[in-house]
């Protein structure tokens, strides 16, 4: 079983224990809240019950955010873990408000109600004692798989639990004749509640912009990159955030006159380092340099394989017509381009061909003209 497979059943489990929890005190509060005249815990188990419902929509989105990369999401479907966040960010905000609104409102329309039962008081002691042993084993297992989408269904969780304090308070307010204790531990409750669901709201809003990551994190990767032999720079540095996973792009300098394939070893063994040193890297892109590019804000216009080749073949049929096996290997230096010209053999009739150093000095000479030149170097066997 893969890596996304695990975390998704892990995941699943916590929240499915969850919800079970939820159902249990949703019918509880409700019957005992009936049973001993207590408005404020029937309320609470209305609360518990979208506790339920949120749980549901958690396993539902855990399903599609760890399904594998398609067609139509090659990036795979970690988004819709960040959009679940932004909704139970915003489910807090409302309860918050809700909870705020409906605590004033009461103080200032109630009249007197009749007093609530001792039930009603054990049953809201339970109802902490319950909700906050879930928020803390469903917090733990977020931080642990590092999903912002269980760590906001944790503190999802926990209103519950601010609730009850609230309804624990309400009773016995009630029960000593102090119903404003109700009141101001419900507005405090809320301001809390609500700032929990603006941050988790705002980081998953955030992430959706593709927002880099934190500056001292950026900063570890880029010297963890640097640390590889052969990179000599590391530039135009980008990270962002998708679900749980960083995806990373750089541009990775490394030698003048490094081969396309050691280059590319050198780029594979810094994105294994990487994968090594940090557990939550999703993908890295990374793209090879000879020369330091972050300055430049254009594209030169230098030639390619077929057009440099061309030429460099007139001049061989003028100045060494009986040399047809030859390797041409080209060097893009910044504006310039330098070509090594490798013989392999030379002609049946080789005689008739100049010395090595006569042919360099013609060549160099005649390709001085091309304004991309640089220099041509012929290596024999």
């Amino acid at each position: 079983m893969s890596m996304s497979a695990n975390r998704n059943k892990e995941a699943q489990k916590v929240t499915i224990i969850g919800a079970i929890l939820d159902a249990l005190l949703g019918f509880a509060k409700v019957i005992v809240g009936v049973a001993s005249n207590s408005n404020a815990l029937i309320a609470d188990g209305i609360h518990s019950f979208s506790d339920l419902l949120t749980d549901f929509m958690v396993v539902i989105i855990f399903h599609f955010s760890h399904e594998e990369p398609d067609d139509e999401h090659p990036w795979g479907h970690a988004r819709f873990e960040t959009i679940g966040t932004v909704f139970l960010g915003c489910v807090l905000i409302a309860v918050a408000g809700a909870m705020a609104f409906e605590s004033i409102r009461e103080f200032w329309t109630s009249s007197s109600v009749p007093t609530p039962g001792w039930p009603a008081l054990l049953v809201a002691f339970l109802s902490i004692a319950s909700k906050e042993w879930i928020y803390r084993y469903t917090l733990a297992a977020g931080k642990r798989l590092k999903s912002d989408l269980l760590i906001a269904n944790a503190w999802h969780s926990r209103t519950d639990s601010f609730s009850s304090i609230v309804v624990l308070f309400g009773i016995l307010g009630a029960m000593a004749g102090y119903a404003w204790l109700d009141i101001l531990a419900a507005v405090i409750v809320a301001a809390f509640v609500g700032k929990i669901g603006w941050d988790l709201t705002w980081n998953s809003i955030k992430e959706l912009v593709d927002t880099a990551l934190p500056e001292e994190r950026v900063k570890e990767l880029k010297e963890t990159v640097e640390e590889v032999d052969g990179i000599t720079n590391v530039h135009h540095f980008k990270s962002r955030n998708m679900g749980s996973k960083s995806l990373l792009e750089m541009h990775i300098q490394v030698a003048p006159y490094c081969s396309a394939s050691e280059g590319h070893w050198i780029g594979d063994t810094a994105v294994m380092k990487l994968l090594q040193r940090f557990d939550d890297i999703g993908h890295v892109i990374f793209h090879i340099d000879t020369y330091d590019d972050e300055e430049e804000s254009f594209c030169r216009v230098l030639p390619l394989r077929k057009e440099i080749e061309a030429a460099l073949s007139e001049q061989m049929s003028i100045y060494a017509p009986s040399m047809k096996n030859y390797h041409v290997t080209l060097h893009y230096l910044h504006d310039l381009i330098e070509i090594e010209l490798k013989l392999e053999h030379f002609a049946n009739d080789s005689e008739l061909a100049p010395p090595i150093s006569t042919l360099s000095t013609q060549l160099n000479q005649s390709l001085q003209t091309l304004p991309w030149f640089s220099r041509l170097t012929i290596w024999s066997r």
